[in-house]
């Protein structure tokens, strides 16, 4: 029998209570499919932080490598200054774990709410694919001045050809993989960023040769986002850097529905990868066992598919579905008719 080892971080806020249902739920498609999972808990986060000052060692990094994947709750505690653990923790872990994919599926399930007018699971479905390494996020930079009037920040982003090369191989394999619209569109801003999108724009183009079932696309991110709210139909894959594809999968993840059910994967296809829900750790929510766990569940179904048990992430997925299409009555944390570990034990009872 299979057997896989995975990391568990379950970090702040109610990140501890949406990492439990997830965790029952791959447990339950773990006996029900025929391999194992052997989970191991790191309390790294706020708590710890504001107890030791410590927010990731170099030992502690080096030993999330020993893993194929790292399940995550959520990073964010109200006691410590934004940008401590965020950069402390998942920046750290994407540069030094060299997950340089962040894969965002944006998919409207059956009974989800949309904001969208006429827009059902037949129009949103598609994926994000985002440079998750370089760009303006590689920290690259500095402040000159600081306090005085004449202060100056500056802030570079850096893009490579190798990196943005891997990441428009991945995104052309991942689409024709989906095997749908056999579509990617890249998202840039070549007529304003004319050095770095020259660059993805070139790469693009030259890259794409290689893959001629696929139909090559383009779109400046201000109009991409336009498309997503009136035409979401006519995405497939999209690829696009890092800052564009942060702030494009956050709209994406309200036409699908809200943070309740979007989860997201930092990929390193040849090393360590970490899945996550989209949402944060919502603090206020902690320990009342109203917070809504399907992000966290989803997450976990793509950490399967990424292990390569589709079975066992299809029917996570379904078992979503099911939950969604008439199961509970909203989304939003305190109102779904259920508590946290409920419908955790809902979904895990739907594993079939």
């Amino acid at each position: 029998m299979k057997n896989y080892r995975i990391a568990v971080l379950p970090g702040d806020g109610t990140g501890p209570e949406m990492v439990r249902e997830g965790v029952k739920v791959l447990q339950a498609a773990a006996q029900k499919f025929g391999f194992g999972l052997d989970f191991t808990e790191y309390n790294y986060g706020g708590d710890r932080y504001l107890e030791s000052g410590i927010v990731l060692s170099e030992e502690e990094v080096q030993e999330l490598k020993k893993y194929p994947a790292i399940f995550l709750g959520a990073i964010g505690h109200p006691q410590v200054k934004p940008g401590i653990l965020e950069k402390g923790i998942l920046l750290r872990l994407r540069f030094e774990l060299d997950q340089y994919i962040n894969l965002r599926p944006v998919k409207l399930y059956p009974g989800v709410e949309t904001p969208l007018k006429d827009k059902g699971p037949e129009e949103i479905d598609f994926v994000v694919v985002r440079e998750n390494t370089e760009g303006l996020y590689a920290g690259s930079g500095g402040i000159l001045r600081r306090g005085t009037p004449h202060e100056v920040a500056v802030q570079e982003s850096i893009n490579t050809r190798m990196g943005v090369e891997r990441c428009l191989r991945f995104a052309f394999e991942y689409c024709r993989k989906r095997n749908m619209k056999k579509k990617l569109t890249l998202c840039g801003k070549t007529n304003v960023l004319t050095y770095a999108f020259d660059l993805w724009e070139r790469a693009f183009y030259e890259v794409g040769e290689e893959y001629p079932d696929i139909e090559k696309d383009y779109g400046h991110v201000d109009a991409v986002c336009m498309w997503m709210v009136k035409n979401p139909e006519q995405f497939d894959v999209i690829v696009t850097d890092n800052m564009f594809g942060d702030i494009i999968t956050d709209l994406g993840a309200i036409i699908q529905g809200g943070m309740g059910i979007a989860a997201g994967a930092n990929i390193n296809p040849e090393g360590t990868s970490m899945f996550e829900p989209i949402g944060g750790s919502s603090p206020k929510y902690t320990g009342l066992n109203i917070i809504n766990p399907l992000a966290s569940i989803c997450a976990g179904s793509m950490l399967l598919e990424h292990l390569g048990e589709k079975e066992a992430a299809a029917a996570v997925e379904k078992a979503v579905i099911t939950v969604c299409d008439g199961k509970i009555k909203s989304l939003s944390a305190g109102k779904m008719g259920y508590s946290t570990s409920e419908l955790g034990d809902l979904a895990a009872g739907l594993i079939n």
